[in-house]
């Protein structure tokens, strides 16, 4: 036997005995270069340190690829550092946690999720944005803030889910026009359920049936159709939205059960409840804009990024149980105004 293996041979035995002990190893500082081997140990078991140093030394290599110490790291949430770790693929959770905060995920590069916010009007769209705020706290938060104390849960749910189903006619229209005839069935299931079995809506029997609750527009419709980049504008009273989705707006509106209702009164009734059903939706949110340094950034980019992210689950097809039904802007048919679609 050639007596220059004998080294590689033991190294090998080494390795082997100390891969099934569970190592701890705290992450090396980023400024940190690579530590030289440490000494070889004839008792593995006897020799922690010097496993504990070889492991922290691979780790760090690991990290300082392309001399970007520790960042993948630092940008991978938790969850999908454990799975990075035992090498497989992220999960649907980790994939969408990353397309909304930002990381890596499967589909790294393929969309802009976290494309930089287009917008060249900002002097306008500021100024339209402090009339809405002025609007907001002077008006709708008030009146969301009465609602909830004055409405029990129960009654303020049923409302929820009232509007919720009367959306079901124009998600399901949008969901063939994007080719998802699969979603647009699941949707055509819930209304019937809902709508009969649920009251008119005003209890949610396909909820507990597991069928899957999404929400479409005709917005999201033009982004799968190829309208990606589109620049962000403030309207009054409807608040975000960008050009494509204000086009959007006319392929939503003759979809409006709503706006069918040929008595103004219950019609504006309706319109205006709905509204304060939007904004106790969002009541959570209001810390975070009243402590925020810069709100109109926060409230543009936070919209813009969900956009987008909306956007891209369409263009992939990932509805694999995606249930995406939160509102995050006034609805085509919760705004009194004249009916051009009837």
């Amino acid at each position: 036997m050639n007596l220059r293996i004998l080294p590689i041979l033991a190294a090998v035995l080494l390795l082997g005995a100390c891969a099934g002990k569970p190592v701890r190893a705290p992450a090396p500082p980023a400024s940190a270069s690579v530590s030289p081997e440490p000494p070889a140990c004839a008792d593995p078991a006897g020799c922690p340190a010097a496993h504990e140093a070889a492991a922290a030394t691979t780790a760090q290599a690991a990290t300082q690829v392309d001399g970007h110490a520790d960042a993948t790291v630092a940008a991978t949430p938790p969850v999908a550092q454990a799975a990075n770790a035992d090498g497989a693929a992220p999960t649907d959770a980790e994939d969408d946690f990353a397309a909304l905060y930002g990381g890596p995920t499967a589909d790294a590069g393929a969309g802009d999720g976290a494309a930089p916010a287009y917008d060249p009007w900002e002097k306008y769209n500021r100024r339209m944005h402090r009339f809405n705020l002025a609007v907001d706290r002077g008006i709708a938060r008030p009146l969301a803030t009465a609602y909830v104390h004055v409405v029990p849960r129960v009654a303020r749910t049923g409302v929820s889910n009232f509007f919720g189903n009367l959306r079901s006619p124009l998600t399901m229209v949008n969901q063939l026009l994007q080719g998802h005839a699969d979603d647009a069935w699941d949707t055509l299931g819930r209304f019937l359920m809902n709508s009969t079995l649920g009251i008119g809506g005003l209890f949610d029997p396909a909820s507990k049936a597991m069928v899957p609750r999404r929400s479409e527009d005709f917005g999201q419709t033009l982004g799968t159709w190829g309208w990606r980049q589109s620049r962000y504008v403030e309207l009054p009273f409807f608040g975000p939205r960008t050009v494509r989705d204000v086009f959007g707006l006319a392929g939503d509106m003759p979809l409006s059960p709503l706006r069918r209702i040929e008595m103004d009164k219950l019609r504006i009734g309706l319109q205006g409840l709905q509204l304060v059903d939007t904004r106790v939706q969002l009541l959570s949110l209001d810390d975070i804009r009243d402590s925020a340094v810069d709100e109109y950034a926060l409230t543009r980019d936070a919209w813009l990024q969900r956009r987008n992210y909306q956007i891209e689950k369409d263009l992939r097809r990932d509805h694999r149980r995606h249930e995406d039904d939160e509102q995050t802007t006034i609805p085509v048919d919760a705004m009194p105004m004249p009916d051009w679609g009837r």
